[in-house]
């Protein structure tokens, strides 16, 4: 298996709608997590180094997130990851330990969007994968772009 995990969408919804769903945290809290999971706390800072945090609810346990901006390309890349913090402090427990590169681009029906989930290695990939990776980020894609539609 590939240390990459991937998820490719056209999302019936114009790019700068999804860019806010993904940068704006009010609005991210409503599609971030699978329903009936749901997030309860999000923090970003939209700038290399910032901190990207989510608290996620699963059945009643509670879940963090957190991690940093890489790069941000505003309407056009997001890149963050669990291995560092805020401020590029490294992360004592990293999470899965994986980065995510997000692009977002101007499409017929809407936006093209892709997923890039890069992990350390093969067993990290294999672990996300397991839990769901393509299953729970495209059922969150769905719930972008119904939410992103709505704006």
């Amino acid at each position: 298996m590939s240390t990459d995990l991937t998820l490719h969408r056209i999302l019936k919804a114009p790019r700068a709608l999804v860019w806010r769903c993904w940068t704006e945290p009010e609005l991210l809290k409503q599609w971030f997590c699978p329903k009936p999971h749901f997030v309860t706390e999000t923090e970003i800072d939209l700038r290399p180094g910032g901190r990207f945090f989510t608290m996620m609810n699963v059945e009643g346990a509670l879940y963090p997130n957190d991690g940093s901006f890489l790069e941000v390309m505003p309407g056009e890349k997001l890149v963050f990851t669990d291995i560092l913090l805020s401020n590029y402090r490294p992360a004592a427990a990293p999470g899965l330990g994986f980065t995510a590169i997000l692009t977002f681009r101007d499409h017929p029906e809407g936006t093209e969007y892709s997923v890039l989930a890069r992990h350390r290695n093969t067993e990290t990939a294999e672990k996300h994968a397991a839990m769901g990776f393509s299953q729970g980020w495209g059922i969150a894609a769905d719930q972008l772009e119904a939410l992103a539609a709505t704006l």
